[in-house]
């Protein structure tokens, strides 16, 4: 028989190249793979990082700025008067409050006193968090595009209000890696039994990143992460077999899936090592009596978000990357008085435990602690205002935020807005110029974080953002 055209005696010129480009790409994939007890190598930082790493206490719906760290006098004394015209200055308001034919201005009936050397003006519904006001950098001209909840926490956690781009721990896994080759570079945690705005899995995703860098959500209960045990008769030593077989197969795939396969394997193997860590870092039992009392009797009911701040800070001490914890039920549009006594019971004193705890187990220097939701509340009222109750609509035009730790400028009130809380004074700050200043004391500059997808190159802050100096020490 004639040897055909194609056999090794009468190799083309371009089969030669293919086979090269084969054999070098497989080869330089296997020596990508993660083996056994290692981790993805973390990218050399741009700059000298003030932090390591974020815990975002992320309280989901919108918390009422001007009833806990805003206060305005006049709107006490103006209580029950038109929003005037000159202040709205015909800016869009949400369906819920733009079809009404009053827009009553509403004061706050809490007390707000100042605290700490810094003189931080704070509600006394946060009792706790006013005892530490010397650590916090208290935010309150933050703003942002979105007027309604779903592309408002999107715009927060991904730099879009349009769904599909990745998280901020998933950024911050692709710029800088795992600090723990056992445990995910970015974990949510999600208060257990909490009503309010639906939260997704894309919020902590990775988008269009390799999916070696999504989050991994925590829960509550026997099972923490979900399909991480080994079904029922397969053995540890078999497991091992099997994925270490794979590799193997793996080395014999098409080129054309390296990154596909890469991301595959990255997967296998970081569950591998999460079936030991995981049960470890969620176990509470090692932890002394005094830390439930710091962190507050709930902190004993897991799933509560007093018990995830100890597990935020059982994960800071163990170097994960971002840790972030939702925390529902902030969107109060009717019963506000009431309502926020509830949030704030249920995260004062764990909130502010957190940054006591961190700071006395001298990880709060390089730990950066964030709290806020997506938007602020309107000064004036939703609904009818009784004198019994009230309700606040979205606002984007203003909202506050403290960070704490992580290089931030402790004991510092930046930011003001006018006198009814409607618009910013002084000092703007846009999310994606808190996002490009959080990038920046993890050691990024965000401009130069960036993705390739689909002929441009992405990047959290799309094309705006700067870094805010005047928030760092």
């Amino acid at each position: 028989m004639n040897p055909s055209p194609r056999s090794s005696d009468h190799t083309s010129r371009r089969d030669f190249l293919a086979t090269a480009a084969g054999v070098a790409a497989g080869s330089a994939m296997w020596g990508w793979m993660p083996t056994p007890g290692t981790a993805m190598e973390p990218i050399k930082a741009h700059l000298k990082p003030r932090a390591k790493r974020v815990i975002w206490l992320f309280q989901s719906g919108g918390p009422s700025q001007i009833d806990l760290f805003d206060p305005k006098p006049l709107l006490g004394k103006r209580h029950g008067e038109e929003l005037p015209a000159s202040i709205r200055m015909g800016q869009r308001l949400t369906a819920m409050s733009g079809n009404q034919s009053t827009l009553p201005l509403v004061g706050s009936p809490f007390q707000f006193s100042a605290h700490g050397k810094s003189g931080a003006q704070i509600s006394e519904l946060l009792p706790h968090t006013a005892a530490i006001a010397d650590q916090l950098c208290i935010v309150r001209s933050l703003h942002t595009r979105a007027i309604n909840h779903d592309p408002a926490i999107t715009f927060v956690q991904t730099g879009s209000e349009i769904a599909g781009r990745p998280s901020i721990g998933a950024w911050l896994s692709y710029g800088l890696g795992a600090g723990n080759p056992d445990l995910p570079a970015s974990i949510a945690m999600v208060t257990q039994n909490k009503g309010g705005q639906p939260l997704y899995a894309r919020l902590w995703g990775s988008g269009f990143l390799p999916s070696e860098h999504q989050g991994i959500q925590f829960r509550p209960g026997k099972d923490p992460v979900l399909f991480l045990k080994d079904p029922e008769g397969l053995s540890k030593p078999m497991r091992r077999q099997m994925l270490d077989a794979l590799l193997e197969l793996h080395r014999f795939q098409d080129p054309q899936d390296s990154g596909f396969i890469r991301s595959a394997n990255h997967r296998n193997e970081l569950a591998w090592r999460m079936q030991g860590s995981v049960p470890e870092v969620v176990d509470l039992s090692d932890e002394p009596e005094e830390t439930f009392e710091l962190y507050g009797e709930d902190s004993r009911t897991p799933g509560t978000y007093a018990a995830n701040c100890i597990l935020a800070r059982r994960l800071a001490e163990r170097g994960v990357r971002f840790t972030q914890l939702f925390h529902q039920g902030w969107d109060q549009h009717g019963n506000l008085p009431g309502a926020l006594r509830t949030q704030c019971r249920e995260t004062d004193q764990a909130s502010a435990a957190l940054v006591t705890d961190l700071q006395r187990r001298g990880l709060l220097d390089d730990t950066l602690v964030i709290w806020g939701g997506e938007f602020g509340r309107t000064s004036y009222c939703q609904g009818k205002l009784t004198p019994q109750g009230f309700g606040r609509d979205h606002h984007p035009r203003c909202f506050t935020i403290w960070m704490a730790g992580g290089g931030v400028k402790s004991g510092l009130t930046y930011g003001s807005t006018d006198d009814l809380g409607y618009n910013i004074a002084t000092d703007p700050m846009d999310v994606h110029d808190l996002q490009a200043t959080i990038l920046h004391m993890l050691g990024i500059d965000h401009e130069r974080l960036t993705y390739p997808f689909r002929g441009r190159r992405y990047r959290l802050t799309d094309v705006h953002g700067k870094v805010i100096d005047a928030l760092l020490a």
